[in-house]
């Protein structure tokens, strides 16, 4: 009969298409793409009004550190979000978006921080002409700034930890909880003990932007695996 025959055609384009973990993996690394437009327009949009309101040098220090994310992980994202992808779990896309965004905002905190603080051990603020784009002033290298940057690095890595993790959702969170307390006493110090109007404004812009694209990459883990994604468990 015609609808057998289209169910059998079916099957058999199905089969000769791609599998089920490919396809999940697929839609994961084209929800990254577009977190990462997301990421790199929220960056210019809280950025702008910086420049009109007479701080040109906030504005184009932050753009620059901000959009270097989007460049710099572009090709390892993309073969993490295949990875992630391809195991993607059946999940309620608003947890999943809450969670993404939660992660984000750690995730922007701590790179933020990150690239900062590898500015000062660099000795740019010795540096004439580099010394307008130093984020903590005032802070020189030395045995407490390593400390920071090591524990900046434990956070990002427990923070990919809780991504590939296959515990439910409260393991997850506590991880996330200790990725963010890792990140955020060594950035409050660090204002405290350098405070400036860039690094106020730098770790805001890369908070919230980078938690926006987090929102957008937790809501397309949920949906990249559709009906096909396996149940948790």
């Amino acid at each position: 009969m015609p609808s057998e025959e289209r169910l059998a055609s079916g099957k058999r384009g199905e089969e000769a298409g791609l599998r089920s973990p490919h396809r999940r993996a697929f839609g994961c690394v084209s929800w990254f793409y577009t977190a990462t437009l997301v990421l790199l327009a929220a960056a210019f949009l809280l950025s702008v009004p910086f420049r009109y309101a007479g701080e040109r040098e906030v504005y184009r220090v932050v753009l620059s550190i901000v959009d270097l994310y989007g460049f710099v992980l572009i090709v390892p994202g993309t073969f993490l979000a295949a990875a992630v992808g391809a195991r993607t779990q059946k999940t309620d896309a608003r947890a999943a978006g809450r969670a993404g965004a939660a992660g984000g905002a750690v995730l922007g905190w701590a790179s933020f921080l990150l690239i900062a603080w590898v500015m000062n051990a660099m000795g740019l603020q010795e540096r004439r002409e580099l010394s307008s784009s130093v984020v903590f002033v005032g802070l020189h290298a030395g045995a407490l700034l390593y400390v920071f940057m090591g524990l900046s690095l434990i956070s990002i890595a427990l923070l990919l930890a809780a991504v590939f993790s296959r515990a439910g959702a409260c393991g997850r969170g506590r991880v996330l909880r200790a990725a963010a307390l890792l990140t955020v006493l060594p950035g409050l110090a660090s204002l405290a003990l350098a405070p400036g109007t860039l690094a106020v404004a730098g770790l805001a812009v890369s908070t919230i932007s980078c938690a926006l694209a987090g929102w957008v990459m937790g809501y397309g883990y949920a949906r990249a695996g559709g009906r096909e994604a396996p149940s948790p468990g």
